[in-house]
């Protein structure tokens, strides 16, 4: 998959959709024979097929998962992290790690007591930290969206176990990369691996139960609302192929990432080399002003931060949060290479980068 004049590297805002995708998501739109926009929902034959596709999907997507739960559909990652965290009703504090996604540090502080866990230089969540003793809720992600760091879950759901916490992971940035790491509740979402935006998911192992936070229907059992049969055949596609593709995408952007770290070489990496996803590069200059470089490389998509706060003007909490100053942390940019990647626009862009920032003088 290519693009006429921009090199797109910000894989951990979102991905190129798959053409698998795609062609999976054309049928339950209006479908060849002018059917396939049936609510699945409905009784009759055309939501019975609605409702079968979206099972199917079911089906693809809970393959990623651990065995022994259950995949609840929702409109993204943010809405499956408010569903687990306000839906547990544990009545206990929520610990959450320094470097969360503001889905679930911000649900977290507003749906009652929290409690932040703090990280290292190398940007891993350290498990030689104590939680609250009411601690209810342990959520901690599995790849950080940010610097790519991989988090200790495995430490850290022994953790919960000991103390009868419920653990949840946001595997937004892992799930159809890495094998999915063992939780109480996952969420993740689609078009962060080639599905489409609009949909996403919550795992949750049996034996867990949620209250239903969005009202009207219990389409999902514990969220209502009616599903889009095309968006989940998109994601159930998406993730069926990373399934099939997961040894062959690694080792792809295992070779973009070896090649980026020398083309790069005299740039600072932030966070750890060895304990993180290689598809995100997270970098550093001082005194570079990153506005003005991605003004001079306009052509090129990266990143300053999260997509998600990259409007707001704040400094980047995950940076601050392993050590980075204010004026560290703006200057850093991160860029996210994945399946449709090719070498040479990875050495396209960093000619282009590395140019900008020498006529900076940086």
């Amino acid at each position: 998959m290519g693009f006429a004049y921009m090199i797109y590297l910000d894989y951990q805002a979102t991905t190129p959709l798959a053409p698998e995708a795609r062609d999976a998501m054309l049928r339950w739109l209006d479908g060849p024979d002018g059917t396939g926009f049936g609510n699945p929902h409905s009784s009759h034959r055309m939501g019975r097929q609605a409702a079968a596709a979206i099972e199917l999907a079911r089906d693809r997507v809970a393959a990623l998962f651990p065995a022994g739960g259950k995949v609840v559909f929702t409109s993204g990652a943010t809405e499956a992290l408010n569903l687990a965290i306000r839906g547990s009703g544990t009545g206990g504090t929520v610990s959450y790690s320094a470097i969360e996604h503001s889905a679930v540090g911000d649900t977290a502080q507003a749906a009652g007591r929290s409690h932040v866990l703090n990280v290292s230089k190398e940007g891993q969540c350290d498990i030689r930290q104590d939680v609250p003793d009411d601690v209810g809720l342990i959520a901690v992600m599995q790849v950080n969206n940010e610097i790519g760091t991989i988090q200790p879950t495995v430490d850290w759901h022994r953790t919960a176990k000991e103390t009868n916490a419920l653990f949840l992971v946001d595997a937004v940035q892992a799930y159809g990369k890495v094998e999915v790491t063992r939780a109480d509740m996952i969420a993740i979402s689609a078009h962060k691996f080639h599905g489409p935006k609009g949909v996403g998911a919550l795992w949750v192992r049996d034996g867990v139960n949620l209250t239903e936070q969005q009202t009207g229907g219990s389409q999902e059992g514990i969220r209502s609302g009616t599903l889009s049969p095309a968006l989940i055949a998109g994601m159930g596609a998406a993730a069926h192929l990373a399934k099939e593709r997961m040894a062959e995408d690694a080792e792809h952007i295992e070779g973009l990432w070896n090649r980026a770290r020398d083309l790069f070489s005299d740039w600072t990496l932030n966070g750890s080399e060895d304990a993180r996803w290689h598809g995100n590069l997270n970098i550093r200059r001082d005194g570079l002003d990153v506005a003005r470089l991605m003004s001079d490389c306009r052509n090129v998509m990266f990143s300053a931060g999260s997509a998600c706060a990259s409007g707001s003007g704040r400094t980047s909490h995950v940076l601050k949060a392993i050590g980075l100053s204010d004026k560290q942390a703006k200057n850093s940019i991160r860029l996210g290479f994945g399946r449709y990647t090719a070498l040479e626009e990875i050495e396209a862009a960093a000619k282009a980068i590395n140019a900008a920032a020498k006529e900076q003088g940086v």
